[in-house]
């Protein structure tokens, strides 16, 4: 792909990853963790989302694999009678403002289109947790690193490792679990799903 026609798509992800970058420090002080409550959180700001759209008009060859970052890492992919998904991450940032707390892009790829959002991961082994959006709702994920995996909590760990861990980005977490030991994680926590309503528009 020329740099001409990533640009347009460059200056999404810019946008939505500023945009989070303002938004997240607010929402780590608007809560607490303890007893596996989350306080406060009723006033968080939205979480951005934005699609990189069909493939150009002008250019009707150009699919949504032709759109990947270099860095992209592909997390799951599966195929339709509507066509190829694929989910992955990249451009995985530390926050400046919390130095437990990450942000990652997570790429949805769909037939003829492909979807961006920005989830905040937070590391510390006290609280690892992941936030992301489904619609309008902000689901906090409470997750436990080094634990059980299965069907249901496998993406939210391959996101996870994928922020806090880069270097382990793309492995089975089921395979982690010594690892997680050895870098302070007891694989004993709770894991569960708080879903916080977003305002109508």
């Amino acid at each position: 792909m020329t740099g001409s026609a990533m640009a347009p798509h460059a200056g999404k992800q810019r946008a939505v990853v500023a945009l989070m970058a303002d938004a997240f420090p607010r929402i780590w002080r608007r809560f607490a963790v303890g007893g596996g409550l989350l306080l406060g959180l009723a006033a968080a700001p939205a979480v951005a989302q934005t699609s990189l759209g069909a493939p150009d008009p002008s250019n009707p060859h150009r699919s949504a694999t032709d759109q990947r970052p270099a860095d992209l890492v592909l997390l799951r992919e599966w195929t339709t009678m509507q066509g190829a998904f694929a989910i992955g991450v990249h451009n995985a940032k530390p926050d400046p403002r919390d130095a437990s707390a990450r942000t990652i892009v997570v790429w949805v790829e769909a037939p003829g289109d492909v979807k961006l959002a920005v989830d905040t991961l937070r590391c510390s082994p006290e609280a690892p947790m992941r936030l992301t959006r489904r619609g309008r709702d902000l689901l906090i994920k409470e997750l436990n690193p080094g634990g059980t995996i299965t069907e249901a909590n496998r993406l939210d760990h391959q996101i996870w490792w994928a922020a806090c861990f880069p270097e382990q980005a793309g492995k089975d977490p089921a395979t982690l679990q010594a690892t997680a030991r050895q870098l302070g994680y007891s694989g004993q926590l709770r894991e569960q799903q708080q879903v916080l309503p977003g305002n109508p528009r």
